[in-house]
């Protein structure tokens, strides 16, 4: 098939290349010239393992080109994918003017081209609120009159640092369509993905988006419940990994999303979890659920940021303190810093009189370009550590997870690790002298004779 993205962000290239290298001809388009000109120079706007080494295989073979141009973007087009960004306002409501802009564009070009082209199909891939397929649609239809075009909604479910291998092998791929023959066309395309056994959803448009939004959100409320039972463990001096693994054993309860620690972020769980409570507030339900799911969550990342203030009480406070932070990306296998644990701790930390140095692999530079000066960023993991107070783990990159402890408190101007991703044993860091604060577990103090 003739397909066209609509946005080369992370959803419009990972899906762009993705269904490029099934034999489909695509072109991803987009406003952002520099973006564009990256991309045609073989580099990569966005860092996920294995999409550059994919995208130049497809652009090699003559079936992925990246474009600025609208009318080689859409004219020959059998589907057109909208793929753009829909960020979170203030006050928690989703910005659609991008998604609109796009349906004005696409109207225009389907307009421009006449009666004698093949019907397009416009897909919206962006996760936006129930209901807004329909007015993409209506606002083509206002500028096209009569020309006919369907529509059809396809959520997308990638995780960033896994998401080439979401796209090839679904759990499930979910569509919503109007009518049969946009159904088959989707059910055409996503096809070769699926020979696994895994399932094709064909539903009405409404339930398509909404699903998006339900399972982000029941997610979400994974992540939230696991952290506040790790709060009321570190109360009563239960240990939260040993409480985690007697739950998920239980096989009605599994045991994914429900690992304690700072509390998600990213660009979907936060975005989404507020869109419910935004789509509620619009129809006048009280999402209090959802407003709890997303309010532990801020909590916990406070909850965390105190234990490093409440150790430092008796040092005169974190004036003129410096913390390592290891991890800036609100996960691993991501340069995404959007709503990262990391950066709010840093910020706060700053705000509180504390220099901050972090280490990254990859988010270092979009950590720089986003707080410039405000942060010492480090080459090296261990380099990071020198002559500062206190580590803190913020993201559990696989290279934290074994690390030389007696070359972190060599480097360390004393012994001490905040980690909020309980990566190491309680035991080990009390055999090793360390005084260690994890996440719904009891605290770890070095002994004065140890320090000394």
């Amino acid at each position: 098939m003739r397909l066209t993205m609509v946005g080369t962000g992370y959803v419009g290239l990972v899906t762009g290349v993705c269904l490029s290298n099934t034999g489909n001809d695509v072109i991803c388009f987009d406003v952002d010239q520099s973006k564009i000109d990256t991309l045609n120079n073989g580099g990569c706007p966005i860092y996920e393992p294995g999409l550059t080494e994919l995208m130049e295989r497809n652009v090699k073979a003559g079936r992925l080109a990246f474009s600025t141009d609208r009318e080689e973007s859409y004219r020959d087009a059998q589907m057109i994918f909208i793929c753009v960004g829909t960020p979170t306002g203030e006050a928690g409501e989703t910005d659609l003017s991008y998604v609109m802009s796009a349906a004005e564009d696409i109207g225009n070009m389907i307009k421009s081209l006449g009666p004698n082209q093949e019907p397009k199909v416009i897909v919206v891939k962006s996760t936006v609120p129930v209901g807004t397929t329909f007015k993409v649609r209506d606002r083509i239809r206002e500028i096209v009159g009569d020309l006919p075009f369907s529509v059809a909604d396809n959520p997308e479910f990638l995780k960033e640092g896994d998401a080439i291998s979401d796209f090839n092998k679904p759990d499930r791929v979910v569509v919503g369509v109007e009518d049969e023959h946009t159904g088959a066309l989707m059910h055409e395309l996503y096809e070769p993905f699926v020979r696994q056994g895994h399932p094709i959803y064909l539903m009405d448009v409404l339930s398509a988006e909404m699903v998006k939004y339900a399972s982000n959100n029941f997610l979400a409320t994974k992540i939230s419940f696991i952290n506040e039972m790790a709060t009321l463990c570190e109360a009563y001096g239960a240990n939260i990994n040993r409480v985690r693994e007697g739950m998920c054993a239980d096989k009605r309860i599994g045991n994914q999303f429900l690992y304690p620690g700072l509390g998600y972020g990213g660009s979907c769980f936060p975005k989404d979890t507020l869109a419910c409570i935004m789509m509620g507030r619009h129809s006048e339900i009280d999402t209090q659920l959802s407003q709890a799911v997303h309010d532990v969550n801020q909590r916990q990342r406070r909850n965390f940021f105190s234990k490093i203030v409440h150790h430092f009480e008796d040092e005169g406070g974190l004036s003129g303190k410096s913390l390592a932070f290891w991890g800036m990306a609100f996960k691993p296998r991501t340069d995404d810093i959007r709503e990262a644990p990391a950066v709010s701790l840093m910020n706060w930390s700053v705000e509180a009189g504390a220099r901050c140095r972090g280490f990254d692999p990859v988010a270092a530079d979009n950590v720089e370009k986003e707080n410039p000066g405000r942060f010492e960023i480090s080459d090296g993991m261990y380099e990071t550590l020198r002559g500062c107070d206190a580590l803190v783990i913020s993201t559990d990159w696989d290279e934290f997870k074994t690390p030389d402890f007696e070359k972190i408190k060599a480097l360390l101007s004393s012994p001490v690790i905040f980690d909020g991703r309980n990566l190491y044993k309680r035991d080990q860091m009390e055999r090793l002298g360390f005084t260690y604060y994890s996440v719904g577990r009891t605290p770890v103090k070095a002994s004065r004779k140890t320090v000394g």
